[in-house]
């Protein structure tokens, strides 16, 4: 009903203009059963509300930054039973919510989903971005480092990570040299990650003038990335 209302709202403030409307049920404390996944597509269906993807929760850990975490095949035989529930609908796409560098289980969903899948992966453009500033700039990620380490206890209260912040070296412990690497190691990428709002706040100008002026650099980086992520989709 709360879909319904939204989906309402929207066909009156976009006047005939198309938009995507997508139903997350994903952050959940349980996996989304096929039971509840009928259910919830079904209703969907009979009041003729037009989303475009469906985000339900599915078994293991889909954290921030990392790889998938849980039993793959585990995973396969629950995409499954997924699937056959949105191909019997035929009319939405799947949604993997914190789907970035979930390497090891891309080819499964692509080779399950036949092209309805929506693969949600902005959140670790950032990260690319810090990789750019600790090859170029160490000072300016030294001081983004120390803020995380700093203000992650706050920040990590609406996520779920297996982060242990105390496995992450503090800036001072570390090399130019070896700054990069943090950005290859599971912890560093979390606490990195999540805290982007207070780095981004103090230091949101000097993160913007830097990229700005290594655009070429950053843009190479995306390319990389996000072609890793295309790849098991082509």
């Amino acid at each position: 009903m709360h879909t319904a209302a939204l989906a309402t709202i929207l066909d009156e403030k976009m006047a005939g203009q198309g938009y995507d409307l997508e139903m997350s049920v994903d952050e959940t404390d349980t996996p989304t059963s096929i039971h509840e996944h009928y259910f919830i597509a079904n209703e969907l269906h009979l009041r003729e509300i037009p989303v475009v993807s469906l985000a339900p929760r599915f078994v293991g850990k889909f954290q921030k930054g990392v790889d998938y975490i849980g039993d793959i095949d585990e995973f396969e035989a629950e995409l499954v039973k997924h699937m056959t529930i949105l191909h019997h609908f035929d009319s939405y796409k799947i949604s993997i919510h914190t789907g970035s560098d979930k390497f090891s289980i891309y080819s499964i969903i692509n080779n399950h989903a036949q092209g309805y899948v929506h693969v949600k992966t902005a959140g670790t453009s950032y990260l690319e971005a810090m990789r750019v500033i600790a090859n170029q700039n160490p000072l300016l990620f030294r001081k983004m480092l120390d803020l995380a380490h700093k203000r992650f206890q706050k920040e990590r209260k609406t996520y779920y990570l297996d982060c242990q912040p105390e496995k992450v070296p503090q800036s001072n412990q570390l090399t130019d040299a070896q700054l990069p690497d943090l950005l290859e190691q599971f912890d560093s990428r979390q606490l990195l990650h999540v805290t982007f709002g207070s780095i981004l706040d103090e230091y949101g100008d000097d993160l913007h003038s830097f990229i700005a002026a290594h655009e070429a650099d950053y843009r190479s980086r995306l390319e990389t990335h996000f072609g890793r992520h295309l790849q098991p989709f082509c």
